[in-house]
């Protein structure tokens, strides 16, 4: 039987070194597609012996599509940073950097000789909006705003191409913690400078999950041909702002941060180019179809996670 071969488009990223991360060591072969000239160039990603390198643009067809010939699985993680202002010019590009990549690779996925077995979607939670106290799962309609917008068609792109030899899931993920990086790691930073009191009102909901279990739902839908279509990625419990915020400050041992009020955070959003609708607006997201799967979390309360993550 031949080695599995998983082809990650847009594996350079912290979401991509995860999964680089749980298959070190293995016999499984990784393909990352990654914008950058040349193999495993500094910057592009950790240099595990099972990686390798291949450059595309992630919008034409080229020699890369070879790539994902006889492939155990495809995974798309690409997608441009929310984290800026949204100006009209740069909606169009976190938009067009979703639906073109699904495109183009749901593309390739049609004309090769042989189509890999699963084709993974790393989506996001943000299209069910802001949800305030309502509790969301895979059979609740979608919410508004920019954030949902950017999904419903980045879903559409994933949804209106015909796989037929080739499974699809699409991983509506929530915020994914990791150790030393990613999303955790600014808020680690506020807990320190004593900054880490609630945010705005503390009351919107914050849908997250571990490194480890996102990893696990990523290894799980490649190996369970009854996974199909929409997945909530996100732990059984949600908290709030404020829960979240305090249980962060427990793991680091500091019981007290400095509440940030919307419209200071508003005011920050403003010279760092960013939005302060990522913070301040939040979602309540649990999956049904995971607890009728009963897939196991090894991080479903958020204290455990946390203190497992941070380095003291």
């Amino acid at each position: 039987m031949n080695d599995p071969v998983l082809v990650i488009a847009g594996g350079s990223g912290f979401l991509g070194h995860a999964i680089l991360k749980n298959y070190r060591d293995t016999n499984t072969k990784i393909v990352v597609l990654t914008r950058k000239e040349g193999s495993a160039v500094p910057g592009t990603g950790p240099r595990y012996e099972n990686v390798s390198y291949v450059q595309w643009d992630a919008t034409t067809p080229g020699d890369w599509m070879a790539a994902l010939e006889g492939s155990t699985a495809v995974i798309n993680l690409v997608g441009r940073s929310v984290n800026c202002r949204y100006t009209e010019s740069n909606k169009k590009e976190i938009i067009a950097s979703r639906v073109n990549a699904t495109g183009i690779l749901g593309y390739a996925i049609k004309v090769i000789a042989r189509p890999p077995k699963v084709w993974i979607n790393i989506g996001s939670a943000a299209i069910f909006g802001d949800t305030g106290e309502e509790q969301k799962d895979e059979d609740s309609g979608v919410g508004e705003g920019f954030s949902a917008e950017v999904c419903k068609h980045w879903e559409a792109a994933f949804f209106n191409i015909r796989t037929p030899f080739t499974r699809k899931v699409l991983l509506r993920m929530g915020l994914v913690f990791q150790r030393g990086e990613g999303l955790l790691k600014p808020f680690s930073r506020m807990v320190r400078l004593g900054l880490a009191g609630k945010m705005g009102t503390g009351e919107q909901y914050v849908s997250w999950i571990h490194e480890e279990d996102f990893t696990r739902l990523v290894t799980t839908a490649i190996a369970k041909d009854d996974w199909t279509g929409v997945i909530n990625g996100v732990s059984p419990y949600p908290v709030k702002n404020k829960d979240f915020l305090r249980a962060l400050r427990m793991a680091y041992g500091i019981r007290w941060g400095l509440p940030q009020p919307g419209l200071i955070l508003k005011i920050g959003a403003l010279f760092i180019g960013t939005e302060a609708e990522l913070l301040l607006s939040g979602r309540r997201v649990v999956s049904k179809i995971l607890k009728e799967k009963e897939f196991r979390f090894n991080y479903p309360m958020l204290e455990d996670a946390l203190g497992q993550l941070v380095k003291k």
